[in-house]
């Protein structure tokens, strides 16, 4: 049972098959569109002239296709209301207690209804001139006209330039299926989108989201506001700093704990991934704990609870931009646990970079934060490996960009660490690099494809600094409106004053930049 206010009769019942006790035999994966895909068609539609954007909901969409061959399962007569067991006189056909169905078409919970659904309408629309793209599971094109749609499971954000291409979408849909549209495109697989078609932006959060998730968790309201998702170790200095973090001596958590923890992160990991990224990495933290939990473990799983409840309602913004795709890449050495590093990424759709020019902040679409499988022997190798792997998730989005008729130039990389740059760009002498991981020098082969433009910047200027390492909770109070949107969040991100540029300036003079005015530090 459920409660689903979008549906057309929001208290949904229902019956489900045990799939995981049939064996069907052929493929059961359905090429559905995962979250960047959609956020990236959202970038699209907002920077798309006169583009608008709606939603579909097919009513009964897996219920709809005929098996390949009957399924059977039975039901204990016991719980069927006794007006059900007198229509259909089931007290006659029961067997031992229970009663027998066959199934002829797909129910809820049969492995094998999501594919037969999704080869069904590809069958029905392909007349039409509806196709998949090959390169992007769940993004949908028209021959000729200018509209597309994100497909999951049964749902269809729609992007057209013309309502009558959006009719005609929905009158091939209606010849197959009962259908509720949404032309406002408010809702879309739980993310609520709020257009503004004048100003062009659109805001994407999830009200209500934390609050239910911290009822489910019975989680007690932090008596005052949590700033930090995530406590980082106490700092260090001198040749301390470079030691890797002492391992966890606390007591393990029991099977009851450790599914707890595994659930938190679980559910909360959408949300993450969907608006709030400021808590991302503490989750990629307590992920690697997750199977052997601690006490110390379960009370990170609180001080993150209380983080969101301090800050329940996150929103990104989404400008119209010009469809460039821009990535900060970023690494923490030896931050994490058994000597290990983190990577991270920050991918968003914006403008080319100019010379000297700040540079225009859009909200992100994707954010990378992962710990490394193996032990790198320096900082230079981790920022290597960073860059290896944000420019491997970036030709997957080049390809989705492409696919959505935004052919992208030579994409821009920042990285702070020069030497990984100069390894990339070949612009440095490989000696003692050659013990490197070998792989993380395909990114000079993309280089020298002109597939990216790596670029050295200072940490201040690179946004991926704030998800590669901990914080304490001032400094999370006061970068989050550069990833959140806020009242109070700036459009550009103030660059680092070079000393060429301010002669005779009065200023301070610190890792080689002067400041004429304090700097919003993303870099601690």
């Amino acid at each position: 049972m459920d409660h689903r206010p979008q549906k057309e009769d929001p208290n949904r019942i229902r019956i489900t098959a045990g799939g995981n006790l049939i064996q069907f035999e052929d493929e059961l994966s359905v090429r559905t569109a995962d979250i960047t895909t959609a956020k990236l068609h959202w970038n699209s539609v907002i920077s798309t002239k006169d583009a608008r954007y709606m939603c579909l909901d097919l009513s009964l969409f897996y219920l709809s296709a005929a098996l390949e061959y009957y399924e059977y399962m039975k039901i204990p007569l016991a719980l069927f209301p006794p007006w059900i067991v007198e229509q259909y006189n089931l007290a006659t056909h029961a067997k031992n207690g229970m009663v027998h169905i066959e199934m002829r078409r797909a129910v809820w919970g049969l492995p094998q209804a999501g594919i037969l659904a999704n080869k069904k309408l590809r069958r029905k629309l392909a007349p039409y001139g509806y196709h998949e793209h090959a390169n992007t599971p769940g993004l949908w094109y028209h021959e000729t006209r200018p509209i597309s749609f994100t497909l999951v499971v049964d749902d269809f954000g729609v992007k057209y330039v013309g309502k009558e291409h959006a009719n005609h979408l929905i009158e091939c849909l209606k010849k197959t299926y009962k259908l509720t549209e949404d032309w406002t495109g408010s809702l879309y697989c739980g993310i609520t989108l709020e257009w503004n078609y004048t100003d062009r932006y659109v805001d994407i959060s999830m009200p209500g989201y934390i609050k239910a998730k911290l009822q489910e968790y019975e989680h007690t309201m932090p008596d005052r506001i949590q700033t930090c998702p995530y406590s980082p170790e106490p700092a260090t200095y001198g040749a301390k700093a470079q030691a890797p973090l002492a391992p966890d001596t606390s007591p393990e958590l029991d099977a009851k704990g450790i599914k707890k923890v595994q659930k938190i992160v679980g559910s909360i990991l959408y949300y993450a991934r969907a608006v709030d990224m400021t808590v991302l990495i503490a989750l990629s933290s307590i992920a690697i704990e997750q199977t052997r939990a601690t006490t110390k473990t379960m009370s990170r799983c609180t001080q993150l609870l209380d983080y969101l409840a301090s800050n329940a309602n996150a929103k990104i913004r989404f400008y119209a931009s010009d469809m460039i795709l821009n990535i900060h890449s970023d690494a923490s050495y030896l931050s994490e646990s058994k000597a290990r590093s983190r990577t991270c990424g920050h991918f968003f759709m914006g403008w080319m970079p100019k010379n000297d020019k700040p540079i225009r902040l859009n909200g992100a679409f994707f954010v990378n934060t992962t710990i490394m499988r193996f032990v790198v022997a320096s900082a230079a190798e981790a920022e290597l490996g960073a860059l290896f792997r944000n420019c491997q998730d970036g030709i997957i989005f080049r390809l989705t960009l492409e696919d959505l008729g935004h052919i992208q130039p030579k994409t821009p990389v920042h990285c702070d660490n020069a030497t990984a740059i100069g390894i990339a760009n070949n612009t440095v002498k490989r000696q003692r690099a050659r013990a490197m991981e070998m792989r993380f020098f395909w990114v000079g082969d993309k280089v020298a494809q002109d597939m990216y433009d790596l670029t050295w910047h200072p940490g201040q200027e690179n946004l991926a600094d704030y998800q590669s390492k901990h914080h304490a909770g001032s400094h999370h109070v006061k970068v989050r409106p550069y990833y959140i949107h806020m009242d109070n969040s700036p459009r550009i991100l103030p660059r680092a004053m070079r000393p060429s540029t301010l002669k005779g300036c009065v200023g301070t003079l610190k890792d080689g930049y002067i400041r004429k005015v304090p700097l919003p530090r993303l870099s601690t």
